[in-house]
């Protein structure tokens, strides 16, 4: 069985990156567009960060308590702004493995204030696979179809030249003087 070819690879992981891209953005628009309901004071941001520090303990919990939720607003910008950029960069494939960068960290922070690193159920939920997408992205190169990237992206080697069209040379011996003393030095 003959295996697909990279073009058909990268193919699927461009498919992998416009589906993050516009995952990251259906969440992320919303947010700007009806920011009344995500912002500060009356927004889902009050009850994520209040509900997040009920579900976290240790250093964490005092990073919530101490520098976000008394600086509430700069985060629901940065929160709203990341998941923009994610998708952005994503969906254009540019800079993909700084957007899958962005998309982990993202998820990563979602999945701790949920408590969910110390829950194997929530191992299973929308933030544990976005988690996952966007890590493809950082691994993978996804943006090298269909992407920006792939115009940014380094000129490749000239394909090596195949031996049966170097021409032939006849090997050709060359005398040397006979050895006549010690090759090493003495000591």
């Amino acid at each position: 069985m003959k295996l697909p070819s990279n073009t058909v690879y990268a193919s699927w992981l461009a498919l992998v990156r416009l589906y993050v891209g516009a995952f990251w953005l259906m969440h992320g628009i919303p947010k700007f567009t009806q920011s009344q309901d995500f912002m500060p004071p009356n927004g889902m941001i009050e009850s994520f960060i209040a509900s997040a520090t009920t579900n976290t303990s240790g250093w964490y919990h005092h990073f919530l308590t101490s520098v976000v939720a008394p600086n509430i607003n700069i985060f629901a910008e940065l929160v709203r702004l990341g998941e923009v950029v994610t998708g952005t960069l994503l969906l254009l494939g540019a800079f993909t493995r700084l957007g899958g960068l962005l998309g982990v960290l993202l998820s990563l922070n979602y999945l701790t204030a949920k408590g969910g690193l110390a829950h194997l159920s929530m191992w299973s939920s929308l933030d544990s696979a976005a988690l996952v997408l966007s890590a493809i992205n950082v691994m993978l190169p996804t943006g090298r179809v269909l992407g920006i990237d792939a115009l940014l992206g380094r000129k490749r080697a000239p394909a090596p030249v195949p031996v049966a069209t170097v021409p032939q040379q006849e090997a050709v011996f060359v005398e040397e003087p006979p050895m006549t003393g010690p090759t090493a030095p003495t000591s």
